[in-house]
C-alpha cells in the first residue's frame, strides 16, 4: 500500500503543476471534468486519476453502480473499473 501511495503523489505532482486533459479553470476555481471525479473540483482527495483506491455512484439507464477502480486492472484501462449493479431496495 505504501508503494500505491507513493505513485499516487507522483501522478498527482504530474496532474496538478503540468497537465491534466480534465482540468478546467476558472480566476477563482479549479474544476475537474472527469466523469468518477465525485466532487467536480479538482484536488488531491477527490482526484480518480491520483488515488489508487477510488469509489464513487454512477447512473446509468435509470440504475445505480457502484464504480470502483481496481489498481491491480492499472494495466489494463479498459477494465480499470470494476461496476457493481446496486439493488433498487436501499436496506439489501
Amino acid at each position: 500500500r505504501v508503494d500505491a501511495m507513493q505513485h499516487d503523489d507522483v501522478i498527482w505532482g504530474v496532474i496538478n503543476q503540468r497537465f491534466c486533459s480534465y482540468k478546467a479553470k476558472t480566476r477563482t476555481q479549479t474544476f475537474c471534468r472527469n466523469q468518477y471525479n465525485v466532487t467536480g473540483l479538482c484536488n488531491r482527495t477527490s482526484c480518480p486519476l491520483a488515488n489508487s483506491q477510488y469509489a464513487t455512484i454512477e447512473e446509468k439507464d435509470g440504475r445505480l453502480y457502484l464504480c470502483m477502480k481496481t489498481i491491480e486492472r492499472a494495466h489494463m484501462p479498459r477494465k480499470l473499473w470494476e461496476r457493481v449493479l446496486l439493488s433498487k431496495n436501499y436496506a439489501e
